[in-house]
């Protein structure tokens, strides 16, 4: 017995210990975060708010040593979807590995809680914690495009009125953002306004922009203003034009959807309405049968 309860003691001693050396060396890591400076980034999402401190060391710890090659493609696609002012490559891939741990943690908790064990349900939902930050971005990306296109047609507008009464393409773009929808679009309106005051030259800028969005109507668009100005043709000219295609496309992407909804109400009504309808027509001729005695 007085072996046994020495022992015990041993083992006490022995993991507090471990327990403040580790909590030390988190201290001192922790400590070597570099403070953020995020004056010139979009808030943070209130979802992140609580957890970016763990986030942060996680991004200079371990993510701030990725391949530059994954980082600089990360780093185009957030700018794609517009997430790169709210967090940089690094942060996003710190945000994969924090939702990693989180899904695996939760799903560990929730099987102990129902005393169940299954290693396949444990990897399924820790990789789909690890992919779902890629799903995000992914629906942030498609509803940002959707945004665009759609106030685009406006924005060309505004900007063809203004460049046919008589103002430059700054002022002209200018003038659309006072006017215009607020949005994405704006946004990138405003980084063009932004880098023309920088003393970028106006080409350069627009081509900034396209190459941010990545996408087929904005780089007609600049490419059309680009070839108008070099060319010495008139720039209200073409952005009639491009405004016009536009709005035809915006249209015919409505007509799409109005097509396509049919189709995709199929599923719904076979699988939910029809079985329902069926259910309650049928109910009174069953019951009408039982009270006759012929069920």
């Amino acid at each position: 017995m007085p072996s046994t309860a020495l022992i015990a003691l041993f083992i006490g001693i022995a993991t507090g210990i471990s327990v403040l050396l580790i909590s030390y060396s988190l201290s001192k890591l922790k400590a070597e975060v570099p403070r953020e400076e995020r004056e010139y980034m979009d808030p943070l999402p209130s979802i992140l708010k609580m957890s970016w401190p763990l986030i942060t060391f996680i991004e200079y710890h371990f993510c701030s040593r990725l391949p530059p090659a994954w980082l600089e493609k990360t780093h185009k696609r957030l700018q794609e979807t517009g997430v790169g002012y709210i967090l940089t490559a690094e942060q996003y891939y710190a945000v994969r590995i924090f939702s990693t741990i989180v899904a695996f943690l939760l799903t560990l908790f929730s099987l102990h809680a129902l005393d169940h064990s299954s290693p396949w349900i444990l990897v399924g939902m820790t990789l789909l914690g690890n992919y779902y930050p890629e799903i995000w971005l992914r629906d942030v990306r498609a509803r940002r495009e959707k945004e665009i296109l759609k106030a685009l047609p406006v924005y060309l507008d505004f900007i063809t009125l203004a460049v046919e009464a008589g103002l430059n393409l700054t002022g002209a773009i200018k003038q659309a953002m006072d006017k215009g929808p607020h949005g994405a679009l704006r946004n990138e309106f405003q980084m063009i306004t932004r880098d023309l005051r920088a003393g970028v030259p106006r080409a350069d800028a627009l081509r900034r922009m396209e190459n941010r969005l990545n996408m087929k109507a904005i780089s007609s668009f600049v490419g059309t203003v680009i070839q108008a100005e070099k060319m010495g043709a008139s720039v209200g000219a073409a952005l009639r034009v491009q405004s016009q295609q536009r709005r035809i496309e915006r249209f015919q992407r409505a007509e799409k959807l109005a097509m396509e909804a049919p189709v995709k109400l199929i599923l719904p009504l076979i699988a939910f309405i029809f079985p329902v309808t069926f259910i309650v027509l049928a109910f009174p001729i069953v019951v009408k049968f039982m009270q006759e005695g012929m069920l």
